[in-house]
């Protein structure tokens, strides 16, 4: 008897497990859009928090040399740290000792976290915002920068983005002075599968760049980036020479080019600044991408980059690689530099 009703309730058990399966199907399929839509912006929410995680890593890892030198001034993590302490560590840091009296102006004996961010993050907004929405098809920069700064390879790192966006770019050696500079360029396009318009050493930069610029255009593609060669403030024909591709740019298509980036070395700390400054008079930069930052102790470099030129950093280099240039965040930049002196509880 015991058995029948046990074998009876296991029955009904498995219809009630039946019908719920079919509850649950149903209201799947009749699912409240709302309720999926909330589920879609939850995972896209997650998403970009991993990204700013993973940006932070990479921070992180740009900085281990300028991390090791603030060691040496704050051993040990602190909830307020002393103004001297703090005057050092940006002093080892690399940053100018006018921007850090700027930045430091009044603030109290025992300086908190978030009173030392506030004033580290107000450095760089008074760059100008940039709009990159709507942007001209194709869209085209002129990459400036002297010899051994890093600049046809962040052109390659830059073309390399645009291709993860989904994007089609075309690559202009128009570093026509060096033939080395073309081979490593052309190199680089054939790596990563882009097209490149190139001549020989010695001839027309301006006109790789007119013929890169035509040919973008021809093919509707959206990028252009078109390399220049590497120069100094003082080489009078070779500014000249960046002036004349400036104004042949705008010839082949109006308000080219629409992006005039210099490339800075990160190792150099502030004597890049003089370069960019003459640079900018002679043919206005549009934004700046520090290289090498993992090459070097001076991470503080970057405030006085931005606030003495007034431009806006746009990316930085932290290794060889294609895949290590990535878009420069002040606040996440600040931050990384504070996770390293101040304990969590002042966060």
């Amino acid at each position: 008897m015991f058995s029948f009703f046990k074998k009876k309730k296991e029955e009904e058990n498995l219809e009630k497990k039946e019908l719920s399966q079919e509850q649950f199907d149903e209201d799947q399929t009749h699912a409240n859009p709302v309720d999926i839509k909330v589920e879609e912006i939850s995972e896209k929410v997650e998403i970009e928090k991993k990204k700013e995680e993973d940006q932070k890593g990479f921070f992180s890892r740009a900085l281990e040399k300028t991390f090791a030198t603030i060691k040496t001034v704050v051993p040990q993590k602190q909830e307020k740290i002393s103004f001297d302490d703090i005057q050092e560590l940006l002093i080892e840091a690399d940053m100018e000792y006018e921007i850090i009296e700027k930045a430091m102006d009044g603030l109290p004996a025992e300086i908190t976290r978030k009173q030392l961010r506030h004033r580290l993050v107000m450095l760089f907004e008074h760059a100008p915002e940039v709009d990159l929405s709507n942007l001209p098809k194709p869209f085209v920069r002129l990459i400036i920068g002297v010899n051994g700064a890093g600049k046809t390879t962040t052109i390659a790192k830059l073309a390399n983005i645009s291709k993860k966006e989904g994007k089609s770019v075309i690559l202009g050696a128009g570093d026509t002075f060096r033939a080395a500079a073309i081979e490593q360029l052309s190199t680089w396009a054939a790596k990563l599968d882009v097209p490149i318009i190139k001549t020989k050493q010695g001839h027309d930069a301006s006109a790789v760049a007119y013929d890169t610029i035509s040919a973008a255009i021809a093919r509707n593609m959206d990028n252009v980036i078109i390399d220049t060669a590497g120069r100094l403030q003082t080489q009078t024909n070779l500014n000249n020479e960046l002036k004349k591709i400036v104004k042949v740019c705008s010839k082949a298509m109006p308000d080219a080019p629409h992006q005039k980036l210099m490339i800075l070395d990160g190792t150099q700390g502030n004597t890049a600044i003089a370069q960019a400054k003459a640079f900018n008079e002679m043919v206005g930069i549009d934004g700046i991408i520090v290289t090498k930052l993992d090459g070097t102790a001076k991470g503080g470099a970057l405030f006085s980059i931005s606030n003495q030129l007034e431009l806006p950093i746009f990316y930085v280099g932290i290794g060889e690689k294609q895949d290590d240039l990535i878009k420069f965040s002040p606040d996440e930049f600040v931050d990384s530099l504070l996770d390293e002196i101040y304990t969590p509880e002042n966060n």
